[in-house]
């Protein structure tokens, strides 16, 4: 359990696993893609050598992304004497978790996350959620939809890919090539920009998607790659405080209606906390 280690034990070990991490993730853009910036991968191949093309569907290229990294995670783990333990199930978190395998009760949680530039302003991305904040969230101990207990975790990290599109979503972009004229494919998407930060850092206030329980994230770009989330000047303890409660604390607002807080400023308020350590920048 991670509380049989000191807290100068994990801030050391915790902050060793970022440094490399953070080291081999900027490895990866050369890994991905082309000297012209251009995704390697082209779309997929069948026993007739004919290559299918891809569409920009997000939840087609995320899931080909990660498959594209995964081998180098998995030799970056044995490196560094980890071991990879990937969710049990789809909906589960972390999507990996990396176990030392000297010492067991030295867990990371690693999320990974995809997501594009706005076409209409290319300083902004379309964001990802962080998680939920519901029950394994709120109860550090539960095993519910998460593969090893919150509290298990020295660290909760994002490894993040922000890439724009080459092309729109549309069927009739599909094609079949032979495989003589892969090179002259274009790519569905380019431009890639890799990142590392504990989820906190990337935070925001707002739930990340409609009816799910999910943290929001920050979505200028230069901020996510410093980590410059709402929290970043409250720290860890307070997003944690904010996210547990989320919409379930009450108070009355000027007209004396009672309100749900689901704002961080609202939130420092009621707990007697500055609201200038809100970090504007992540309201941007």
């Amino acid at each position: 359990m991670k509380n049989m280690l000191t807290t100068i034990e994990i801030t050391k070990i915790k902050q060793n696993f970022r440094t490399k991490l953070s080291q081999f993730v900027q490895t990866l853009k050369t890994q991905v893609s082309t000297e012209s910036n251009e995704w390697t991968i082209k779309g997929f191949i069948d026993i007739f050598k004919n290559i299918y093309t891809i569409s920009a569907d997000t939840k087609i290229i995320s899931k080909i992304l990660e498959i594209h990294i995964l081998p180098k995670l998995l030799q970056f783990a044995s490196d560094n004497n980890y071991k990879i333990i990937l969710a049990d199930h789809q909906n589960y978190y972390p999507d990996l978790s990396f176990v030392e395998i000297e010492n067991e009760n030295i867990k990371f949680a690693i999320d990974l996350k995809t997501t594009y530039r706005k076409p209409e302003n290319p300083e902004f991305c379309n964001g990802f959620t962080l998680g939920s904040h519901g029950e394994y969230f709120v109860n550090r101990t539960s095993k519910k939809n998460i593969q090893f207990p919150y509290n298990d975790y020295l660290g909760h990290f994002c490894l993040g890919i922000i890439y724009s599109r080459t092309t729109s979503n549309t069927i009739s972009e599909l094609s079949i090539h032979p495989v003589s004229k892969l090179k002259s494919i274009v790519s569905v998407i380019n431009d890639f920009e890799f990142f590392v930060c504990e989820k906190w850092e990337l935070a925001s206030d707002r739930s990340g998607s409609g009816n799910t329980a999910n943290i929001g994230s920050i979505t200028k770009i230069e901020d996510i790659i410093l980590g410059n989330g709402l929290f970043k000047k409250l720290g860890e303890h307070i997003f944690d405080d904010y996210w547990m409660n989320y919409g379930k604390i009450t108070i009355r607002d000027k007209t004396g209606k009672e309100i749900k807080i689901r704002n961080l400023h609202d939130f420092l308020l009621y707990r007697g906390i500055d609201t200038n350590k809100i970090n504007k920048k992540g309201r941007q």
